[in-house]
């Protein structure tokens, strides 16, 4: 079983930066690919960034060149650095750890962007 806990999330104006991280409780860290995915009021769950276990990376095209996705595998640590944030991009952001047909999910945190 792996423990996943977000934290970094709050209330950003328009423009601003939020990091959100997340620790996880897994002994091999580095072999699950991880992901940040977000759900909207009313709105499905979706994928926002993904990183595998070499460090390759992909992301929704909503967010491709304001968000970075990244991994600390020595602090069993995945992080999203989100820049020029806009209100469309409030949601829940949930982490997530994958291997093979294994899925772990974080409790999530909230991220607010508004004036």
């Amino acid at each position: 079983q792996v423990q996943l806990v977000e934290s970094g999330g709050g209330l950003v104006q328009p423009g601003g930066s939020l990091r959100l991280s997340c620790a996880a409780s897994a002994r091999i860290f580095s072999i699950y690919v991880l992901g940040w995915y977000r759900q909207a009021p009313g709105k499905q769950r979706e994928l926002v960034a993904i990183i595998d276990s070499a460090g390759r990376t992909n992301y929704a095209d909503s967010v491709k060149g304001r968000f970075t996705i990244s991994r600390d595998n020595a602090k069993n640590t995945v992080y999203l650095q989100m820049n020029s944030l806009k209100p469309e991009d409030t949601a829940i952001y949930y982490c997530n750890a994958a291997f093979r047909a294994t899925n772990y999910w974080g409790q999530g945190t909230q991220v607010t962007v508004s004036s």
